[in-house]
């Protein structure tokens, strides 16, 4: 019996396929044009396809700028910048360890208060304050979380008519308030500049000019000796990694009872006079820099100590 094969193989014997050269090219013609209407609606598809995908986002970035959804890009864009302040944003959660203060607020500098007399150089923003807002900020850099206060003393002694010597009994009202509310305050410091010439107050280390920093302690406070050590403490760190930046420590013989500096209140008080009239508010940021980096030190060193 035959198979399909044989029958096939007869078939191609029998008929040669010699087709006619009209017919070939008939053919080439119709399977050219099938080819191209095959392409032409494989290219209308695509065509479809990208225009359903830009029709998907135009509408949903118009969502995304115009509805709520903006809040999502904004989120999106801001997500390198909220790393970079993440560490102060956790440094803002923490208790403040440090609460900073200007008793004399307005003290200023020859260069801001265009003045060459150390006893008019005073100006109503540019002046000391900003020099312990510097501070808290550098502090802050560094982990370290503080409350710095920036009460106008001298707008509220000329408010209620009260003379100058009654400075610090207004600026202590919110130091009261402040150690009362955040048991976590380990240091106090009260800035101020003093008004001695630019050779005594400034030190030049590294080709950069730095005001130096005085230290000074009321012997009337009942915390007198707490806060000798620890002004002495901060002046033996600065003068081992910045020799002469601090002038020393000095002790105010004041009247029993009367002003001292608030250093009554809490002990690791202490009261810094740095540079002079004649010095600049960067010379200043520079200090208290390294102010910073001190303060940092001795913390790690007093958080180490309790450990052992």
């Amino acid at each position: 019996m035959q198979t399909d094969k044989d029958l096939f193989d007869l078939i191609k014997k029998a008929y040669p396929l010699n087709p006619r050269e009209v017919f070939v090219s008939s053919t080439s013609n119709k399977l050219k044009q099938t080819a191209r209407k095959l392409t032409l609606k494989r290219r209308i598809k695509q065509f479809s396809i990208a225009s359903t995908c830009i029709a998907i986002c135009a509408i949903t970035l118009s969502w995304l700028i115009f509805d709520g959804g903006k809040e999502v890009i904004f989120n999106n864009l801001n997500t390198h910048q909220e790393g970079k302040s993440a560490s102060s944003a956790t440094v803002s959660n923490q208790n403040p360890l440090v609460y900073i203060y200007q008793t004399h607020n307005l003290e200023s500098f020859f260069t801001e208060s265009k003045t060459n007399d150390a006893n008019e150089a005073f100006h109503e923003t540019k002046n000391i304050s900003l020099v312990g807002e510097r501070l808290s900020q550098s502090l802050k850099n560094r982990g370290i979380n503080s409350i710095y206060d920036n009460t106008n003393i001298m707008e509220i002694l000329k408010e209620k008519s009260l003379p100058f010597s009654e400075s610090y009994k207004v600026s202590r009202e919110p130091l009261e308030e402040a150690l009362a509310n955040n048991k976590s305050i380990k240091m106090v410091f009260d800035i101020h500049r003093d008004s001695r010439k630019r050779s005594e107050t400034t030190i030049n280390l590294d080709g950069k000019d730095y005001p130096r920093i005085a230290f000074i302690v009321s012997r009337s406070s009942v915390n007198y000796e707490v806060n000798l050590k620890f002004a002495e403490l901060l002046h033996n760190y600065i003068e081992e990694k910045y020799p002469h930046l601090s002038r020393g420590v000095f002790v105010k013989d004041n009247p029993p009872n009367q002003n001292t500096y608030n250093q009554d209140l809490f002990g690791n008080s202490v009261l810094l006079e740095i540079g002079g009239p004649e010095n600049t508010l960067d010379e200043e940021y520079r200090t208290v820099d390294v102010l910073s980096k001190i303060i940092k030190e001795i913390l790690s060193d007093w958080t180490e100590q309790k450990k052992d």
